[in-house]
């Protein structure tokens, strides 16, 4: 081939190349003026109605309030985690992570378009005035709660100490609703609480994950380990959640460092992984058991989720919550803010939590008796608009029997906390059986 033609040959490449990206890049442009028109389209949608509304309403509306609305029902038509909040719910919510703050103490979730009370939490003014997992709440002060969003009904709910609130409730059962007055107190949620119970077993309940639980956590190991158990009972049973740096820092102080706790992906498949670091005291006793039932969601469901998958504990109790989507705080530029769902856990095997939950190593329910009352149990799946499982396919929200669960489990009934420590006991045997000559 001559010099002439081998030219040539390059230079026509080059035009077919050059004429190909062309063709690319001019697509793909056209997608984005496209993907910008439909937006501007929708935006100038919703300028015509905001001015219409602010100039022909019967009543004087400011735009503030008209464009917080427009945003809450924006976030309040997504998944039940997303949300939006006002400047004064921002500052609240960011009170929350203390572990202090004035209300009356429950953890609500909305199922079949009603408000419903997940789990009370212990010694709380909710708790304490009888609200019980499954209540319905229809009204806060008189105001009907139907099209109320959750965050909204947290706000009223919040408040100073030795303010009252009236909550309407409809309890499965009842015929008639129930007005409960309950007077609001700072709620000081003390996360972890230990104890000895004998024959070398420790037991630790951690109520939420907080900025305080892991060192909280490391001070009750300690003092455990001082009084001469060799193994352990980690309950999270009703743990609703909370931090997720704080259920890694929990992990960490099971298992040794560098391993991975959980990980993140969002829509387009990017990836974070959260491990174990070395700063925690390492609890190294061989045998442990973790209590979880459906009232365990969250950071409970990624620290029992981590335990199981490395092996490190034996998980018992009944399915989790299924709580495994994680939502992003967005403040914006009026001191306002969104909770936004941005992306799903998965545990160190790459099983996602959203929707279905832990499933345990051993199935242990509470079996109400008689003269005990029960609550229909909640969980991820049955609420509304929640996101669905993108690892398998989801069962029915709507089983052939509902499931129930007691409202109250005394000490003495815990069939779930004896059987543990029944397993830590045989497991002892078995270990300092001799082996056969």
């Amino acid at each position: 081939m001559t010099l002439t033609k081998k030219k040539l040959l390059v230079t026509l490449t080059l035009i077919m190349t050059v004429a190909f990206t062309g063709i690319l890049v001019g697509r793909w442009s056209v997608g984005l003026v496209d993907a910008e028109v439909e937006g501007y389209e929708s935006i100038k949608v919703f300028t015509e109605a905001l001015s219409y509304v602010k100039k022909n309403y019967v009543e004087d509306v400011k735009t503030k309030d008209l464009v917080y609305g427009a945003i809450r029902g924006m976030l309040n038509s997504l998944d039940p985690h997303s949300g939006f909040m006002t400047p004064d719910q921002f500052k609240e919510m960011q009170v929350d992570t203390k572990g202090e703050f004035g209300g009356l103490g429950i953890q609500i979730g909305i199922k079949d378009n009603i408000l419903t009370v997940i789990a009370p939490i212990e010694d709380t003014p909710a708790y304490n005035a009888g609200i019980k997992a499954g209540d319905k709440i229809l009204k806060i002060d008189d105001e009907n709660t139907r099209d109320m969003g959750l965050l909204d009904a947290v706000n009223k709910m919040r408040g100073p100490k030795g303010t009252a609130v009236k909550l309407t409730i409809l309890r499965e059962g009842w015929k008639d609703t129930k007005d409960f007055s309950i007077v609001r107190d700072i709620i000081k949620i003390k996360s972890v609480k230990s104890k000895a119970l004998g024959d070398g077993i420790g037991y630790v309940k951690i109520t939420q994950f907080q900025e305080q639980t892991a060192s909280d956590l490391a001070s009750a190991l300690a003092k455990l380990n001082s009084e001469k158990t060799d193994s352990l009972i980690l309950d999270l049973r009703n743990n609703p959640g909370g931090l997720l740096n704080s259920a890694v820092d929990v992990a960490s102080q099971f298992l040794p460092p560098g391993k991975l706790v959980v990980y993140i992906k969002d829509r387009v498949g990017d990836k974070n992984e959260y491990k174990t670091g070395g700063n925690n005291p390492y609890y190294d006793k061989p045998t442990m058991i973790v209590l979880v039932n459906q009232g365990s969601a969250s950071a409970s469901e990624i620290v029992a989720g981590a335990l199981k998958d490395w092996h490190r504990a034996v998980i018992l109790g009944v399915q989790t919550f299924g709580k495994g989507s994680v939502q992003s705080v967005i403040p914006l530029s009026d001191g306002s803010g969104l909770r936004l769902t941005t992306a799903r856990y998965y545990t160190p095997s790459g099983t996602s939590i959203q929707s279905t939950g832990i499933t345990p190593d051993i199935i242990s329910k509470i079996e109400p008796k008689d003269g005990i009352k029960e609550h229909a149990v909640i969980r991820e799946r049955d609420l509304e608009r929640h996101l669905k499982n993108d690892k398998v396919e989801e069962k029915s929200s709507q089983p052939e029997k509902e499931e129930m669960a007691p409202l109250e489990v005394n000490e003495k009934d815990d069939v779930q906390l004896q059987r543990a420590v029944d397993l830590l006991k045989t497991w002892r045997v078995f270990k300092d059986l001799p082996k056969a000559s």
